[in-house]
């Protein structure tokens, strides 16, 4: 699946719509951000910085290839990737559908 454009104004995923979505990429955790914003979170594993860093480089290539973009935190040996749909403060499908495309990015 590709992301839509989401302009602002739609609404936020039900909490049943994020659990049936949330089978789909179930490596993923919801979390809440600031003010109940909720997120999309997962934590991926590298040998060193250098893997890490090159994940986080094709993170970004796709990123903006959809035009929609995570929180990346990069750390030796790990990246955190955060989905939300910052127009509507809370998930959206899209985030899901990156979600999904962030785990075909990583090789173990």
């Amino acid at each position: 699946m590709k992301c839509t454009a989401c302009l602002g104004g739609e609404p936020v995923l039900t909490d049943g719509e994020i659990a049936d979505l949330s089978k789909q990429v179930q490596s993923w955790s919801v979390v809440e951000k600031e003010k109940g914003i909720k997120a999309i979170q997962r934590t991926f594993r590298f040998k060193d910085f250098v893997g890490a860093l090159a994940f986080t480089n094709m993170l970004g290539e796709l990123a903006e290839s959809e035009g929609h973009h995570p929180a990346i935190l990069t750390e030796w040996g790990k990246v955190t990737v955060t989905w939300w749909t910052h127009k509507i403060k809370g998930l959206h499908k899209n985030d899901f559908i990156m979600a999904a495309k962030t785990d075909r990015l990583y090789v173990q």
